[in-house]
């Protein structure tokens, strides 16, 4: 679960991030990042799930959804980025594990479209051991 540091909290901030924030696109969602003026401030993560989506429990397992694999991406995101993710009705219906995955990659390229690199998801080293 994402501690209360690593969430976005105020209405200002989410529109903020919205119009200012790199935007990168995939199926059933948008992640939107900005980076923050101070780099020491944690990674922060917002939600935007409509009604759209579907009923409120549709939305809660989505937003439990969406915490779990942010919080599990949080080693790979350097800090000073603030992120929301705005998810559309077809997300509703994606795997777990493909969602997990999509997510991650998204927001990998959202934070090098912020101007700060992240940790990729997969290790390009020739000394990895198989």
């Amino acid at each position: 679960m994402l501690a209360r540091h690593h969430r976005v909290t105020s209405g200002a901030d989410y529109r903020r991030i919205s119009r200012r924030g790199r935007r990168v696109g995939a199926p059933g969602f948008i992640v939107l990042a900005e980076c923050s003026r101070d780099a020491a401030s944690p990674t922060r993560f917002g939600f935007i799930i409509t009604k759209r989506v579907g009923v409120a429990v549709v939305r809660n397992r989505m937003r439990r959804r969406l915490k779990a694999i942010c919080f599990e991406a949080l080693p790979l995101l350097p800090t000073g980025l603030s992120i929301v993710i705005r998810v559309f009705p077809e997300s509703a219906s994606i795997p777990y594990a493909q969602l997990r995955a999509e997510v991650r990659a998204a927001l990998v390229k959202a934070a090098e479209q912020a101007g700060l690199l992240a940790i990729p998801e997969e290790c390009s080293c020739s000394d990895v051991v198989d």
